[in-house]
């Protein structure tokens, strides 16, 4: 699979100045990490969930999630696990998965308690080989050992490569007293077991819960002070980029609705041109959307990469603004240039900025990672022409 592999090879080709990279649920951990994207939440109780994975596929989803958690009532938990493994089987056993011919995206199952996961497995026999790992809600030190320790074993027993993403939600990570103290044995806990952590994701829902909010469509989680605090000590800690840092997710962006627009939207009509661009500018508007890309680029911003999303209109514009542009990869090649390892400065190719060599190659490396798996645009190629030719109808 690739990002943007669902439009046209002669649309990326006049697109794209570096295409994004082929991947598959065997590539190793650090492009997957980078790679997930847009990750669907999907409730496990969905009846026809096996065709609703397919038809993301075709739509550029590249992660999914299915829950067993909190999207699904306690008393449907039983119910749930078997509508799992019974679209996870009929999925596994259509001929075009089994022939190789129909791309799915990288699997994972949310669940609540750490001997889903030994039980999910055994049930899903053959099946399993569709899961990439599980999310583990509501994570930290104490809770958390038993269910990295479920997927070690596990893995051990079935011989898969399983992955696990840790949610971090939790009262005691929010609760200013409890903050350092949990954030600290979060990290214990992850580092231990760093080869099976893909990436850490927010919980912010449950944040804004603890003291009753909710944010409105017209603010991001960063307007939400308690909410963006959290947020910076947690990359403070554990996404730093002197290599002990993991890969930590944006969080959920909840409106897909048209609501009641309280303030002027935020997508200035430049650099939305006529036709056609004119009209997605109008559509992104109308359902809330000018929120989300303001919130992407503020997690981009604050070191966040990828995003959970319940809604498959979100997909794409968090793909389309982690391509790369073209100025920030000819920055990043100008910083990584071998004969530029002792340092300096220098000014751009685009003659807009200062490039520092020590300062900026963390910032870099990131960034040619980025390329690699989103790709690099066009220097006349905007993120508005990637949302337009993503779209499917």
């Amino acid at each position: 699979m690739r990002h943007f592999g669902h439009i046209a090879p002669e649309v990326r080709q006049r697109l794209f100045h570096q295409e994004p990279c082929d991947f598959t649920a065997g590539s190793p951990a650090r492009i997957l990490s980078v790679a997930l994207g847009a990750t669907l939440y999907s409730p496990a109780t969905r009846p026809r969930l096996a065709d609703d994975i397919v038809k993301q596929a075709g739509r550029g989803v590249v992660s999914m999630v299915v829950c067993l958690e909190d999207s699904i009532g306690d008393a449907d938990v039983r119910d749930a696990e078997e509508n799992l493994v019974r679209q996870f089987s009929d999925l596994a056993e259509r001929p075009t998965v089994v022939a190789g011919d129909q791309e799915l995206p990288l699997l994972f199952v949310r669940v609540r308690a750490p001997e889903q996961i030994p039980n999910l497995v055994q049930r899903l026999g053959a099946a399993a080989r569709l899961v990439s790992g599980f999310v583990l809600p509501k994570f930290t030190e104490e809770r958390g050992v038993p269910f990295l320790e479920a997927i070690a074993a596990t893995e051990a027993a079935s011989g898969l490569r399983l992955f696990a993403m840790p949610v971090l939600e939790s009262p005691e990570l929010l609760h200013l007293e409890t903050r350092v103290e949990t954030l600290t044995g979060i990290f214990r806990t992850v580092d231990k077991y760093r080869e099976r952590v893909l990436a850490l994701r927010l919980g912010v829902t449950d944040f804004c819960s603890a003291y009753g909010l909710r944010r409105s469509p017209d603010m991001t989680a960063y307007d939400v002070r308690i909410v963006a605090s959290v947020i910076a000590d947690v990359v403070n800690l554990l996404g730093r980029a002197d290599g002990t840092g993991f890969t930590v997710t944006g969080p959920v962006w909840e409106y897909f609705r048209v609501q009641e627009r309280m303030f002027k939207p935020q997508l200035r009509r430049s650099p939305f041109l006529e036709g056609r661009a004119e009209d997605l500018r109008e559509t992104l508007i109308e359902h809330d959307m000018d929120g989300l890309l303001r919130e992407i680029a503020l997690d981009h911003a604050n070191g966040l990469l990828g995003k959970t999303c319940i809604h498959p209109s979100h997909v794409l514009p968090v793909h389309a603004l982690s391509v790369v542009s073209h100025e920030e990869f000819s920055d990043a090649q100008d910083i990584l240039r071998p004969e530029r390892c002792g340092g300096g400065v220098m000014r751009s190719a685009y003659t807009n900025k200062m490039n520092e060599v020590k300062p900026h190659r963390a910032w870099a490396e990131r960034t040619m990672q980025r390329a690699e798996v989103f790709g690099v645009v066009k220097e006349d190629v905007s993120f508005v022409e990637l949302l337009t030719a993503g779209l499917v109808d």
